[in-house]
């Protein structure tokens, strides 16, 4: 594996002199990409409904072209799953990515395209590499497995000549023979479709293994280490793999379990961790800096075209959209992009907000639907992210999940924030915590601030505790358990706190 090793470094080694002249020529890489987008979509229904033949600019295709949602876009995409071609992109799709997300229970297809795999995802994810040895000259990760933490695949419901599942299943399925030499657990494993049998097979399966990375959401990733440690009765995992190096995360910000990771799972100096912006739609960014916590490295020549609207005009179809010469730092943006998927100004849901221009790195700094405003407030997951980090910190806390939402005005009553948080370790001194956590909030929104301000508008949040397991037993309640599915964060609703709450009784009252 000696041998491996040192070729694959010296192969990726070669993709770096690329992503350089992408960092220091974003608007012409851009441009570049735009053009085959409009090229290749002209001669499809899409294409023809919005007049791409006469699309030269971004300028015209911002005018002719609405930003949609899923829903604006799903009769299309319906027809392609029926196996119509041509509809949103040239060439045939085969493939679905299934994403029920976390804020519509309805099933979301997204198409994944031969372009889309090549250009996109299995880019991404060479790119990813050659960044970490680029960190990590020395390296020796490919002497060992790449653990990956997927999904399942299904019949496409319209067509026997297609198939859907988690983007993670549909790439692992495509991924080349010397990939999946390099990977583990098999393919036949790591496609299994009941997620707790799967989890239990992948547990007997790696504990054996040499592994020396893993990628996988932080949450998850949890659940199939503590299954490893218990049939192994190791004190973690490093007595199991004793050469791992390298813990690539995405879909949940991390640093809520970074100190779990580092002193509990992996205690370790020699363990390295990398951030990447990975979803159904496409491959958006890498960190390419492991000392730069939570930045990434937006990719932009993956044929995605981005578009970035400010948060005040995010539900217009016509909104007044930045490309990436004109964005801002510390601004929070929707994320729109078009693909080579198919996706055309298609809003995925995220905000992203930038910490560097030139070379362009941003922060995932929420969902679009995923905040708190009963009251005024504007709370966004980037904001509870860094209050529950704080408080972790100074009252050595660990997390394991959590979800927050309002408690309405009643009655005279004033309204507050309600918490359900479920700890890997609790801090030893609660009321420490839940002070912090208030207080940093009130640091970094000064919306929140202003409620909180003598309790004229906002209380003291309310923070519950739950046994260890709650929200796994909540996310199988739903159907939810996955790779791709996450626990959503923020509500302005009731609807997940009152769920969880409802369901944690359940459990200490059997």
């Amino acid at each position: 594996m000696t041998f491996l090793n040192t070729t694959l470094k010296w192969l990726l080694k070669r993709r770096l002199p690329r992503i350089e002249r992408m960092m220091t020529h974003p608007g012409a890489v851009q441009q570049q990409v735009f053009s085959q987008l409009i090229r290749s979509g002209q001669h499809t229904v899409w294409g023809r409904q919005y007049g791409y033949k006469s699309i030269k600019t971004v300028q015209d295709f911002q005018k002719q072209v609405p930003v949609s949602g899923y829903e604006e876009l799903f009769p299309y995409i319906e027809r392609v799953m029926k196996g119509e071609n041509r509809v949103l992109w040239p060439s045939p799709v085969r493939w679905f990515s299934k994403s029920s997300g976390t804020t519509n229970a309805r099933s979301k297809f997204i198409p994944v395209t031969t372009e889309s795999l090549d250009e996109s995802h299995f880019k991404g994810g060479k790119d990813m590499m050659a960044m970490y040895i680029a960190n990590n000259p020395e390296s020796r990760t490919f002497e060992g497995k790449g653990l990956s933490i997927g999904g399942s695949l299904h019949a496409n419901p319209y067509s026997v000549n297609s198939a859907a599942g988690d983007v993670s299943a549909v790439v692992m399925k495509n991924l080349p023979s010397w990939a999946q030499y390099i990977r583990t657990p098999s393919i036949d494993v790591a496609l299994m479709d009941e997620w707790e049998a799967k989890l239990d097979r992948m547990a007997e399966v790696t504990m054996h293994e040499n592994v020396t990375s893993m990628l996988g959401t932080p949450t998850w990733g949890l659940v199939l280490i503590d299954k490893i440690l218990a049939k192994t009765g190791c004190s973690n995992i490093l007595e199991v793999w004793p050469n791992f190096e390298l813990m690539v995360h995405g879909a949940v910000n991390f640093q809520p379990y970074r100190n779990l990771f580092q002193h509990q799972v992996f205690p370790s100096k020699g363990v390295f961790y990398q951030e990447v912006y990975n979803a159904s739609e496409g491959f958006f960014a890498i960190q390419d800096d492991l000392s730069r916590i939570g930045e990434m490295l937006l990719m932009l020549d993956y044929g995605i075209f981005y578009e970035f609207v400010p948060l005040h005009e995010a539900d217009q179809p016509f909104p007044k959209a930045l490309t990436i010469d004109e964005v801002e730092l510390d601004k929070n943006y929707a994320l729109v992009v078009s693909t080579n998927g198919g996706l055309w100004r298609y809003k995925i849901g995220d905000t992203v907000r930038f910490t560097s221009l030139y070379p362009h790195r941003l922060k995932v700094s929420g969902r679009t639907k995923h905040f708190i405003n009963a009251f005024g407030e504007e709370l966004i997951v980037d904001n509870a992210e860094q209050a529950i980090t704080r408080a972790c910190e100074q009252t050595g806390a660990r997390i394991s999940d959590y979800t927050a939402g309002p408690v309405y005005m009643a009655n005279g009553a004033n309204g507050c924030h309600e918490w359900v948080i479920e700890f890997a370790q609790e801090p030893y001194d609660q009321q420490k915590f839940d002070r912090i956590l208030d207080e940093t909030l009130r640091q970094v929104n000064s919306d929140y601030d202003a409620k909180r301000y003598r309790d004229m508008v906002l209380k003291q949040p309310i923070i519950h505790t739950v046994p260890r397991g709650t929200f796994y037993a909540w996310m199988k309640q739903r159907g939810k358990l996955g790779g791709q599915h996450k626990v959503p964060r923020l509500a302005n609703t009731r609807e997940y706190l009152d769920d969880i709450l409802g369901n944690s009784l359940l459990r200490a009252n059997p």
